[in-house]
């Protein structure tokens, strides 16, 4: 932590962009419940979330390429607004609510949810021009978001069954509007500015060789965070401990935090393809193990924390590469993808996870998250050499430009 203690402005910029995520967190938790009750069907619940999970997907690249053209201020402010808003609409819809507007509302929302997380990654290399200090940051902030997910879903079912669905949901956009409007306010979001100079090139983002190894990776890794999370809910009702899901995932949450405060204190992660890859061979060992201990609570929750520690400095170690290989002018739509290609694998990984703990087993559904960590150590391995990219400094423009190792 020394590297924001030395930068008030880093940590204050950090818990404002924390506090605007928290709500993010909630949300999906809190439209399946807040639909299940509405329509008395889970069914429902998850046409509802799938469609949610998919619109921020698209809607987060689109978004942050808008980022990256006009500044954040805009972005974020909308966004906030229109998605609050959205969520108070929501949450005062009667029982029996048709359930095409309830996706026609989710997928709303979803589509129009500031992409603070990734406006906040890309402020961080000027908070900390120094290289090993801005690496180290990443690390941080990937240590730190692990606590939104910590506290967000229990904060959502707490506040639903406290007061009502419907007033989580709308506590949670106040939240976010809240959150992301102080987090716009300051100098370093406000004042941000894209690179105007630079020719951006066509096709955004995703022209970039390293974003595309990183981004097809990220799938892979999203697909292990959601088959375990089904798993672990799978494998604790299996036992008779339908309740222990919740600590469960709690203890691998702390686990995440706990290596991303090791990797902090390392230097902030892996700084080349070669330490990607043994970052991702260590979050497919540990979470691959995980299919000999679904017959123990004990057992899981032990293992789940030390796999959990891989997972903060797999993500610092994505984010600081993004960093150095986002095309000029990009940089914010990059660090976008990253968030959907974890949603759309987390979905997948969901989907298919579930199908397979009920037709083979918990075990079958943690052995589908370590294929899929290989997967993405197998993508880290023979796509090495797009990793290498490194932004250069044009003498004529000033800007960052991509240029061959």
């Amino acid at each position: 932590m020394k590297t924001l203690n030395s930068t008030p402005g880093a940590l204050r910029l950090l818990a404002l962009s924390l506090a605007a995520r928290l709500p993010l967190v909630m949300l999906g938790i809190g439209l399946m419940v807040h639909t299940a009750r509405l329509t008395g069907s889970y069914a429902a619940a998850g046409v509802v979330t799938g469609a949610h999970a998919l619109a921020v997907g698209v809607g987060g690249p689109l978004l942050a390429r808008v980022v990256d053209r006009r500044g954040q201020t805009l972005v974020l402010v909308a966004g906030a607004t229109v998605a609050a808003g959205l969520l108070a609409v929501v949450a005062c819809l009667p029982a029996g609510t048709p359930l095409p507007v309830l996706v026609a509302l989710a997928a709303a929302i979803g589509f129009a949810l500031p992409p603070v997380g990734a406006c906040m990654r890309s402020l961080l290399p000027g908070l900390m021009p120094d290289p090993g200090a801005a690496r180290s940051l990443y690390a941080v902030e990937a240590s730190a978001v692990e606590l939104t997910w910590v506290v967000g879903p229990p904060l959502a079912l707490g506040l639903g069954a406290l007061i009502s669905t419907g007033a989580a949901l709308a506590i949670a956009g106040l939240a976010l509007l809240v959150g992301t409007l102080a987090f716009a306010a300051q100098t370093s979001s406000r004042e941000w500015r894209p690179q105007r100079s630079a020719e951006r090139v066509r096709g955004g983002a995703l022209r970039s060789g390293a974003l595309q190894t990183l981004v097809v990776a990220l799938v892979a890794v999203g697909v292990l965070v959601g088959a375990v999370e089904v798993a672990v809910a799978a494998a604790a009702t299996s036992l008779g401990s339908s309740a222990a899901a919740g600590p469960l995932l709690g203890i691998w949450g702390v686990g995440s935090l706990a290596g991303g405060v090791l990797a902090t204190r390392l230097g902030g992660g892996a700084r080349s393809a070669r330490g990607l890859g043994l970052v991702l061979a260590a979050l497919t060992a540990g979470h691959l193990v995980l299919a000999a201990t679904a017959g123990s609570i004990a057992a899981m929750g032990a293992v789940l924390f030390v796999a959990g520690a891989a997972i903060a400095p797999t993500f610092a170690s994505a984010y600081a590469m993004v960093d150095r290989a986002a095309p000029a002018g990009a940089v914010t739509e990059a660090f976008a993808w990253l968030a959907t290609a974890l949603a759309v694998g987390g979905a997948a990984g969901a989907a298919a996870g579930g199908a397979m703990a009920d037709g083979a087993g918990p075990a079958a559904a943690f052995v589908l998250a370590g294929a899929a960590g290989a997967v993405a150590v197998l993508v880290t391995a023979l796509r090495a050499g797009t990793l290498c990219e490194r932004p250069v400094r044009d003498a004529r423009a000033g800007e960052l430009i991509l240029a061959a190792a």
